[in-house]
């Protein structure tokens, strides 16, 4: 092979970082890799328009399908995000004979399989980098720097959005909402931002690295989820003064016969590593039983880190096509007979500390009641917070911290405190991991 004929689904602006790297820096990549990258096709919604990119001797139109089965392509990078057709392009680009590369974290972690079998079919590589994280190369890490280690934990921030937006909520004292409005204004966060803020994205991120991990088919839907929009700034103000900060962590870890596998706010100590992560960063911990735990950091999204992950995947790629290799580390790192599901544990058999927020009436007994019926459900309490009294009949904010206790019993202490006449609304709890790196 002289060279590797990229053709490219999409032109949005990870299409465009890739379009340009591949410029840029194409002379230096073919020092590397001993074959210069070439892109030949893209194929996009609005061919008249090239962002000002210089195309020259690159075919753009429109005509998605025809791209997966040309002769002159050898790769299909694929960046137009979603489910549908992005699994049906790939489909028929790997029956053609084209290897595939995407960014597609929702792809892999939904319908994975269906295109992991139809490579190995086909003979063809899909390699998946830009999926998670961004620039960090987590996958490659696990995949292949910790692949002789059994894994025994992963947990980590995996959306720069969220971390934005509870960064910004304690450094400024703004609000959900305020800080949201802030981070679409400057671009780090979706007009619609349901997938970022409510966890989806991170989830997706979490089923892919769960699975290299621990060489089972991707799981997104055993993956207990939630985001962040109850998070309130009282809630950050109430876990500074106690020494912790709120992320929104993605948490895998092998346990007896099965996974456990979650994405939430979580609080974990100012002296974590994971606290010290800020604005639109992530990181990611990874604990294997002889390497022990590495931590892996850098820009989580954006034209430019995202682009250089998926032109990293096309440099393996023309490495291994001049080596005259295929298919050289299974994408699910373990050859594929050997892949197998695990079973994930309910999040209901969860051991862990909790902060509870409460909105009670300022009034002799209340605090006998909700203690009563924390007891009630064997939870025992590390730490009660209150301040100031209230005014007339308004309520007041009582914080409690717990001992570590199981989270069928929490959420039946939550229950029971919400149908109390003493206690104004739901109460909001967030699950704390003191132990984490």
């Amino acid at each position: 092979m002289k060279e590797l004929r990229i053709g490219m689904l999409g032109l949005g602006t990870v299409a465009r970082g890739v379009a340009s790297m591949i410029r840029r820096n194409g002379q230096g990549i073919a020092h590397r890799t001993g074959i210069p990258l070439r892109l030949v096709r893209i194929a996009t919604r609005n061919p008249g328009k090239t962002w000002g990119l210089n195309l020259e001797g690159v075919r753009v139109d429109a005509d998605v399908d025809a791209l997966t089965r040309a002769d002159d392509v050898d790769v299909v990078v694929e960046l137009m995000g979603g489910l549908d057709p992005a699994e049906r392009l790939l489909l028929s680009a790997l029956d053609h004979g084209k290897h595939v590369v995407t960014a597609n974290k929702a792809l892999i972690a939904e319908r994975g399989m269906n295109l992991f079998e139809t490579a190995q079919k086909n003979n063809r590589e899909l390699s998946f980098e830009a999926a998670v994280a961004g620039a960090v190369p987590i996958v490659k890490a696990i995949r292949e720097s910790l692949a002789a280690n059994h894994i025994e934990s992963i947990h980590g921030i995996l959306n720069g959005t969220c971390n934005y937006i509870l960064t910004e909520m304690r450094e400024r004292g703004l609000s959900f909402d305020q800080t949201l409005a802030d981070a679409q204004k400057k671009g780090y966060a979706e007009a619609d931002p349901s997938f970022d803020v409510d966890g989806i994205d991170t989830a997706h991120k979490l089923a892919i690295l769960s699975a290299i991990a621990w060489g089972t088919p991707p799981d997104f839907r055993s993956i207990h989820v939630e985001g962040i929009r109850r998070i309130t700034d009282s809630d950050i103000t109430w876990a500074a003064e106690m020494g912790y900060r709120i992320k929104l962590l993605a948490i895998a870890k092998r346990r007896d016969h099965g996974l456990e596998l979650r994405v939430q706010p979580t609080l974990v100590t100012v002296s974590s590593m994971v606290s010290q992560v800020e604005g639109v960063f992530n990181a990611v911990f990874v604990k294997g039983d002889y390497a022990g735990t590495t931590m892996y950091h850098g820009r989580g999204a954006g034209e430019q880190p995202t682009a250089s992950a998926v032109v990293a995947d096309l440099v393996d790629l023309a490495r291994n096509q001049g080596a005259g290799l295929a298919s050289r580390v299974p994408p699910l790192s373990v050859m594929p007979q050997h892949l197998s599901p695990l079973p994930v544990h309910d999040i209901a058999d969860l051991k862990c500390e909790y902060y509870v927020r409460l909105a009670v009436v300022d009034r002799p007994g209340v605090l006998a009641e909700i203690t009563s019926i924390l007891a009630n459900h064997g939870i025992s309490i590390d730490a009660i917070h209150q301040k100031g009294r209230a005014v007339s009949q308004e309520a007041v904010a009582l914080v409690i911290v717990t001992h570590e206790c199981l989270e069928k019993e929490m959420q039946a202490s939550l229950a029971a405190m919400e149908r109390l006449e003493s206690v104004r609304g739901k109460p909001m709890v967030i699950r704390m991991e003191s132990g984490l790196t």
